[in-house]
């Protein structure tokens, strides 16, 4: 849209000769002949042409774009034989001009005032480019939170679109501060050093989230060798400190510099500039808000993820775990070894399913891992463990139940002794070198529900090559096959386990994994977890009377 004209000058038509009715007009009408003479000039005229006069040449009296329109018109191009009207500046305002021939061929210029119209659509195109700068900041800004790289952003639109270079001053730590310098055209450098934020008026207090110092109380001969980028041209000539404002806590500050070449930063240019650092604050506040929370967020599951499982004390132990929801990395599911002090001593392997899936599930499985671990001391006797983890869910406000199942593992020479207890889990399956599948004689009722828990613990022996199984429903109840109604099953799981006879732990749990996820399809599921207890075929682990270890401990412990 353009600004409307207040007024529009008459013109009279060709072939009538100026008379005193033009001659009194408020607009200025000059009047030329076609040997570039002027001939005539009004009283509005004088005033933006004092020099001129009757007789002088017109070259040498008007602006060049004026006498270059003349010299169109007396060449032949007539009136209106441009697309646009002839236009220009004459001192600070500017006109555009409309001419008419006489019936003499004389050339009759009305000049109309636009300065105001001018004016108005330079700031309207102004306003339009900083909306966009700022729109665009908004989108770039906000499309990352990655800190460097939200800072590194910051910083060159900045200089392309504010100053010639721009530096932004992070928040310090102690004297020392994270600093992005860039240049127009140029590439963006970051770095950390030791520096005086005195040494840049107002930085201090901007870094502070005061409102900012005005530029033009900034002497540029102050700014120091640390705020100018490298390979800037020139000495500084013009400063601008902008707060970063945060959500809450200041985001750093921006230093905006223009050499003694280019135009003072203007009140608008400041204003802008403002504008701007309040939007690059708002993104770079997000940006180190989503960047702690998820600092926090992967401190805390690395205690609810399950741990990696290794050999302990010639033993092999390999588990697996797959949430309900592919996005989900913990859930109700969980299981955790705890490896004896020695060879003599017991290892503990523990697998539960809480009820529920999700956030909610997996904060309560690691208490229990916690609270279990503290009761290794007590993992002689399963019922007494279950017991005592039965009565600290009773008193806690959640209200949700466990199974558990618990096998307590000692190498004894050639052979490994187990001990299995079920706490309204699904008893462990043993396999057996020739591919027998074996159901532990184990039974319990769950943890959480009930002012106590029964518990029936089952013994049984591994032979070099067996393996044993402990897993949650949801691999028996993985509802898929080739109509997707059809459960997995116990049945089915023995038979995937009679072909794992004599192979590794890992690949007993992979096996076990991939088809019951093949089973799946892409169809729902619940929380998947499988452990593995296998005792390697090879003699390298064999150990007489249980008194050495020939294979490392595993730090999984919960």
């Amino acid at each position: 849209m353009t600004a409307p004209r207040s007024c529009s000058a008459p013109q009279p038509e060709a072939g009538h000769p100026v008379d005193a009715t033009w001659t009194e007009a408020p607009w200025p009408v000059l009047v030329a002949d076609r040997h570039g003479r002027f001939v005539h000039l009004n009283d509005a005229a004088r005033l933006i042409l004092p020099n001129a006069a009757s007789g002088a040449r017109f070259h040498e009296q008007v602006p060049a774009w004026l006498d270059q329109a003349h010299q169109q018109i007396i060449g032949g191009a007539g009136p209106g034989g441009t697309a646009e009207a002839p236009h220009g500046a004459i001192d600070d305002r500017f006109f555009e001009a409309h001419p008419t021939l006489d019936a003499e061929g004389q050339v009759v210029w009305w000049l109309v005032d636009e300065t105001a119209r001018r004016l108005a659509e330079n700031a309207l195109a102004e306003a339009r480019k900083r909306s966009e700068v700022l729109a665009e900041a908004s989108s770039t800004l906000l499309s990352t939170l990655n800190v460097p790289r939200c800072l590194e952003v910051t910083a060159s639109m900045a200089a392309e679109h504010l100053a010639e270079a721009a530096v932004l001053v992070a928040p310090p730590q102690g004297r020392r501060c994270s600093l992005t310098y860039a240049r127009r055209g140029g590439s963006v450098v970051q770095s950390t050093r030791q520096i005086d934020v005195t040494g840049v008026p107002g930085l201090r207090e901007a870094l502070q989230g005061f409102p900012p110092v005005p530029a033009r109380w900034i002497n540029s001969a102050d700014i120091p060798d640390w705020a100018i980028p490298d390979g800037f041209a020139g000495p500084v000539g013009s400063v601008i400190v902008a707060p970063l404002p945060g959500h809450g806590v200041p985001a750093g500050a921006l230093i905006l510099l223009r050499s003694s070449t280019e135009q003072a930063f203007t009140e608008g240019e400041e204003l802008f500039a403002r504008l701007f650092a309040a939007r690059a604050g708002a993104a770079l506040s997000a940006a180190r808000l989503y960047t702690e929370q998820a600092a926090i967020t992967a401190t805390l599951m690395r205690d609810l993820l399950p741990p990696r499982l290794h050999t302990v004390h010639g033993v092999e132990y390999a588990g697996s775990y797959r949430a309900s929801k592919d996005h989900e990395h913990v859930g109700g599911d969980f299981y955790d070894i705890h490896p004896g002090a020695g060879p003599s001593e017991e290892t503990l392997a523990v697998l539960g399913d809480v009820a529920g899936k999700g956030l909610e599930a997996a904060v309560l499985t690691g208490k229990i891992r916690n609270t279990l671990h503290a009761l290794l001391p007590l993992a002689e006797d399963h019922e007494h463990i279950l017991n005592l983890l039965n009565s600290a869910l009773l008193t806690s406000h959640h209200a949700r139940f466990v199974t558990l199942a618990l096998a307590s593992v000692r190498r004894h020479g050639g052979r490994t002794q187990l001990r299995l207890t079920s706490a309204g889990h699904m008893p462990p399956l043993i396999v057996r070198t020739d591919g027998t599948v074996e159901e532990a004689d184990t039974r319990g009722t769950l943890v959480g529900a009930l002012p106590t828990v029964t518990a029936h613990t089952a013994t049984t022996v591994l032979d070099p090559g067996e393996s044993c199984l402990l897993y949650t429903d949801g691999i028996t109840e993985a509802r898929g096959g080739p109509l997707g109604d059809e459960l997995f099953g116990e049945d089915r799981l023995k038979q995937v386990l009679a072909e794992c006879a004599a192979i590794p732990a890992e690949a007993v749990v992979e096996r076990v994994q991939m088809l019951a996820a093949q089973w799946l399809g892409s169809g729902r599921h619940d929380d998947m977890a499988v452990i593995a207890i296998t005792v390697p075929k090879s003699d390298a682990y064999a150990v007489p009377d249980g008194q050495a270890d020939s294979g490392p401990a595993g730090g999984c412990g919960a």
